[in-house]
């Protein structure tokens, strides 16, 4: 039995939660050994808010710490902090009075390695991928109106919740829960025996995942031996592992990939809406195509009603009798006009081939040629004047546009020059101004990123000198 004391005389009245949680951050805000300390230790669940700040969970073998890199801290930062990544956090352990929430706040960070996991995954990725895994050659469509939809996932998480509620407003199906293991050890096996479970019983369509969480949550979509199960499923599976912006090496291996569980049931089963729409459509073109082949029978019937009608026949018989006519007339003049015309070529082959036509015609070549020549000499003797006139009138002129260019070119350069020689910073610390750098040789312009205490380097005309800032003052 508890007994409780009653309040002695004189004691102070009982402390609210948030006077509480006050003492606490005071507390540790004067605690020598909680403040300037460095730890050092694995990135998980990094979120980097619009503001500019970035929590995170620090983290090592044995305990996990969270932590935050407020906005004005990043610039101290030289790298972009990632998941799985170890770093060196220097900083103060500190108190959120809302929430009493225990947490590292870090001033600047060191980068020391790539954490165990992420090494891990990306070994297996690159074995896999050497081995086609991910080759989309390999990877099948999805049924468009599957009837039995098979999910692996936790029976008392919300995945299977959300497939069922978004599946209620879209094609209707039928959904098997194999429930499995999906974080912590073992479950990659109970993941791997749903799939092998639902290929034995027959389902339509796979859908295999769980929740958003860290990469120690999301390991077990990460192990080898899911990948090669889901690899060998004689059925189409669909990853739906974490959130959008999670990576597994499932969503790899899968024939396809859903960002959310949510969207794993939207992707497998179409809207009801947009089924309605393809049989709208269907029957539109069904009538089209039915109107399209009637018409077509249609005039192939009238085409062959007239072809078969006495009167046709009738028409046809005395037609071929006018042609057959024709032909007996075109038959009798043709031998006719034949010889006739044989006759008027050589007429005309005799004409041309006399001695005396021939005489006249090498005549009046001849002349044709010696015309021909004076007149090309002429005209080669003029081109040859005009391009002598017009080469004397230009050589001035070239002469004078080229000096003109050497002076302005000149002018050009010793302009340049001059400018150049203002610019030099040689110059500018010889007329009593200085250059100022930190520690590390950046040149810097504000006082912005500058604390005191700070070692600086003062660059003079003749010389450096190494100094501290003991005081800091802000324009406006």
């Amino acid at each position: 039995m508890y007994i409780i004391p009653a309040f002695p005389v004189g004691m102070e009245e009982p402390l609210t939660v948030t006077q509480l949680n006050t003492r606490v951050k005071d507390v540790l805000g004067q605690s020598p050994g909680l403040r300037e300390i460095w730890v050092s230790g694995e990135i998980s669940n990094l979120k980097k808010y619009p503001s500019g700040h970035y929590y995170f969970t620090l983290k090592d073998s044995g305990s996990q710490i969270r932590a935050v890199l407020f906005a004005g801290s990043r610039m101290r930062v030289n790298f972009e902090p990632r998941d799985s990544m170890k770093v060196s956090a220097f900083g103060r352990v500190d108190i959120y009075v809302p929430n009493g929430g225990y947490q590292f706040i870090a001033e600047t960070m060191r980068q020391s390695g790539i954490g165990d996991l992420y090494l891990e995954y990306e070994k297996l990725k690159r074995k896999l991928e050497a081995e086609g895994m991910f080759s989309e050659s390999r990877k099948r469509p999805l049924p468009k109106y599957p009837r039995r939809i098979g999910v692996v996932t936790s029976e008392a998480g919300a995945v299977i919740h959300d497939i069922i509620t978004t599946s209620a407003t879209r094609f209707p199906a039928d959904i098997l829960l194999v429930p499995a293991q999906v974080q912590g050890e073992g479950s990659a096996a109970t993941v791997v025996r749903g799939i092998e479970m639902l290929n034995r019983v027959g389902v339509d369509v796979i859908i295999v995942g769980r929740g958003g969480g860290s990469i120690e949550d999301l390991w077990t979509f990460n192990e080898e031996s899911v990948a090669r199960a889901i690899a060998a499923s004689r059925i189409p599976v669909v990853s739906a592992v974490g959130h959008e912006t999670d990576f597994t090496i499932a969503d790899f291996v899968a024939d396809r990939r859903a960002p959310t569980p949510t969207g794993a049931a939207a992707i497998v089963l179409r809207d009801v809406p947009d089924v309605k729409a393809d049989i709208d459509n269907m029957a539109y073109r069904a009538g089209r195509a039915l109107s399209q082949a009637i018409g077509e029978s249609r005039g192939r019937l009238e085409i062959a009603s007239a072809k078969v009608s006495p009167r046709r026949a009738l028409d046809d018989i005395g037609n071929a009798g006018i042609r057959l006519d024709d032909l007996f007339a075109r038959a009798g003049r043709g031998p006719r006009d034949a010889l006739a015309e044989m006759r008027r070529r050589y007429e005309a082959a005799s004409y041309r081939l006399t001695p005396e036509r021939s005489l006249e015609r090498m005549d009046a070549l001849k002349s044709r040629v010696e015309s021909l020549s004076s007149s090309a000499a002429r005209e080669a003797d003029h081109a040859l004047s005009a391009s002598r006139s017009r080469l004397s009138a230009v050589h001035p002129r070239a002469d004078r546009a080229i000096s003109a260019s050497l002076a302005k070119a000149r002018g050009d350069l010793e302009s340049l020059s001059k400018r150049m020689e203002g610019l030099n910073p040689e110059n500018v610390l010889g007329r009593g101004y200085a250059m100022v750098t930190s520690g590390d040789g950046r040149v810097l312009v504000s006082a912005g990123g500058i604390e005191e205490g700070n070692d600086l380097v003062v660059h003079l005309r003749d010389g450096t000198l190494g100094t501290k800032v003991t005081k800091k003052e802000m324009k406006g």
